[in-house]
């Protein structure tokens, strides 16, 4: 039976507390698991495994990982019991030869995956491998990979991103719903363009874009894993906005799906 092409996904994940939250975003996200044609499995590049070298989870069955503090305990009572994927996870080494690729056993799913795939596929169902973000690389380094990674998109494979184009936790402002101050919406807006004209480059070389980057991306986790589902998706790939916005003043919700 012929596999479907699966599309790309790059998911703005914001608050952990989305986990739990039923609003424009999430349900954003759920009306996409509806749509989605359905993956044999997700291959998810989360902002919060961010390492010195890259690994991709190997397990029958994944944990799930609260790395977060200061939330409610019904947060930490979520639990996430996607099964892993050893197969998957050596593929995902095989079209990343000749780079070494760990195969992890420790891992598991932490929240920037589980708090987007609880709308997305709430069943769990769908087996879940992860791949880490090599902190010591360049943006073009992860672009690249996300472009050898497009192989798997062809074997009914997801790649999903989750992470933030606008991410300044000291800019944080938690009395803030909606909007945020110029640099945030000029560097979204910056990005949000570049996708829309296919403009890959500049999403590479996204601090060109001065203080509004500077700010926008004090440290690069939650912006890389954009690049992973832009390199994988191609250049000639057609993208849309399922959600955007700024909230909390300086995280951006923006999603962006490439088929």
């Amino acid at each position: 039976m012929e596999t479907q092409r699966m599309p790309t996904l790059f998911i703005g994940h914001g608050s952990p507390m989305n986990a739990l939250e039923i609003n424009s975003h999430t349900s954003a996200w759920r009306a996409m698991g509806e749509s989605l044609p359905t993956p044999r499995a997700i291959l998810a590049v989360s902002a919060h495994w961010y390492m010195d070298g890259t690994a991709v989870t190997a397990m029958e069955q994944s944990r799930t990982i609260h790395d977060f503090y200061g939330f409610p305990p019904e947060l930490f009572a979520q639990n996430y019991p996607a099964p892993g994927s050893p197969d998957v996870a050596q593929r995902v080494q095989q079209v990343l030869q000749p780079l070494p690729v760990l195969a992890d056993q420790q891992w598991g799913l932490d929240h920037g995956t589980w708090s987007v795939l609880l709308h997305l596929y709430p069943q769990a169902q769908i087996p879940v491998v992860q791949l880490s973000i090599d902190a010591r690389e360049p943006p073009a380094f992860h672009y690249a990979l996300g472009q050898r990674l497009a192989a798997l998109r062809d074997e009914g494979v997801l790649i999903l991103g989750s992470g933030n184009v606008v991410h300044n936790l000291r800019r944080i402002d938690w009395s803030t719903r909606g909007g945020g101050p110029s640099w945030a919406t000029e560097f979204n807006d910056y990005i949000r363009s570049a996708l829309m004209r296919n403009d890959h480059q500049a999403a590479i070389d996204y601090e060109v874009a001065g203080d509004a980057a500077r700010l926008s991306v004090p440290t690069p986790e939650h912006y890389l894993p954009l690049l992973y589902v832009l390199g994988a998706a191609g250049a000639g790939s057609q993208v849309s906005f399922p959600t955007d916005g700024i909230e909390l003043g300086s995280i951006s919700m923006l999603t962006a799906l490439c088929s």
